[in-house]
């Protein structure tokens, strides 16, 4: 049994499955904080500091708390300012995503559109002996 295991978790997917999910979550903090402490501050500097975070319509009575958290404290509530702001955050993630990805076709294009390197002399001469045994 630990033979087959040492073989399931030595795969070659299995580790590449592992790395991606660690580069991919060190990547998600780093957009994390690109977005919450590169482009929110601008975008709450362009619309006077507006927050929606804290914006929500309690379901009971009860709820008359200011704060989203003393409210959900105080029972149901539907807290759409903090839907909102996390749809925000999801289009200004996608973006940014997409520009990261055209440039690396872009770059990803520039490569595949360089000429192969003239071959050397050797090769010219070795094609050139083979394309004359070939007329014969």
């Amino acid at each position: 049994m630990w033979e087959e295991f040492k073989k399931f978790a030595l795969k070659g997917n299995v580790v590449d499955l592992a790395i991606g999910v660690i580069i991919g979550a060190a990547f998600g903090k780093i957009v994390e904080s690109l977005v919450g402490d590169m482009f929110m501050p601008v975008i709450g500097a362009i619309t006077g500091g507006l927050d929606f975070s804290n914006y929500f319509t309690g379901l009971s009575p009860a709820v008359t708390a200011p704060t989203l958290a003393d409210a959900k404290k105080q029972g149901a509530v539907l807290a759409w300012g903090n839907f909102l702001t996390i749809m925000i955050n999801f289009a200004i993630i996608a973006f940014i995503l997409l520009l990261a990805v055209k440039a690396i076709n872009r770059l990803k294009a520039r490569e595949a559109a360089k000429p192969d390197p003239a071959p050397s002399k050797e090769v010219q001469l070795l094609t050139e002996i083979r394309d004359a045994l070939v007329k014969r």
